[in-house]
């Protein structure tokens, strides 16, 4: 997102866009969803834990009923919305999150 945010941009573009690829992106959130469940009684923030991991279980779960042209309208829009400088701006928010992840598991 950082180094090559018009590659992120054109990743978001093609959520959905095939079936493969839409259940393949929605089984993939499906694994850390569980592994945040899974791992909330470890951590040293269960209860957040459990939150964003049921969210994320629950979001995923809905999307595999969401009709696949509906998610990758969706994706073009945001895309469209989400700059390639946004992808940038956001991403040491993803690398902050990500680091206090495995912090929070250590």
């Amino acid at each position: 997102m950082l180094i090559e945010p018009k590659k992120a941009n054109e990743i978001l573009r093609k959520a959905g866009s095939t079936n493969f690829i839409n259940y393949a992106e929605i089984t993939f959130r499906i694994i850390p969803a569980l592994g945040l469940i899974l791992s909330a009684d470890n951590s040293k923030y269960p209860d957040i834990f459990k939150i964003f991991g049921w969210f994320m279980l629950c979001t995923s779960l809905v999307l595999y009923f969401v009709p696949r042209q509906l998610h990758h309208k969706f994706s073009l829009k945001a895309a469209d919305i989400l700059k390639p400088l946004y992808f940038q701006l956001i991403s040491p928010f993803a690398f902050i999150i990500g680091t206090l992840l495995i912090y929070s598991i250590i």
